[in-house]
């Protein structure tokens, strides 16, 4: 099983970037999957995930400080999740991580599988 996550960088308060998690080794589709966020110091906060798609509509769920500004999305032919993240700003800074469980629903996203993180800094 692996997950990697790839898109991380330095950007400028206001940008944008896009965070790619690729996933192998297990049944994609029977999967949530999420993404969470890491700052120094603080505890890791769940940002996003996307339900499974045997649950047939892909929903997605935000955090409520992301909700309008980030953007999930999966590319079921690539077993890849992306998180588009608009207007950025220095709180948003933490290292990403991409997990997932095998439940359809995101209710039961625990954290079976755990990528390495990718680093992204927001300056102002």
């Amino acid at each position: 099983v692996q997950l990697v996550e790839s898109g991380g960088g330095l950007v400028q308060a206001g940008g944008s970037l896009r965070l790619s998690c690729a996933a192998s080794g297990f049944t994609f589709d029977d999967h949530a999957i999420g993404w969470f966020r890491q700052a120094p110091g603080k505890e890791r906060e769940g940002v996003s995930c996307i339900k499974s798609r045997r649950t047939s509509d892909g929903t997605t769920y935000y955090a409520d400080s992301v909700k309008g500004r980030f953007t999930m999305s999966s590319d079921n032919a690539r077993n890849t999740v992306y998180l588009q993240m608009n207007s950025l700003k220095p709180e948003d800074t933490a290292v990403y991580y991409c997990a997932a469980s095998p439940n359809y629903y995101c209710s039961g996203l625990r954290g079976d599988y755990w990528g390495q993180g990718t680093q992204v800094t927001v300056s102002s």
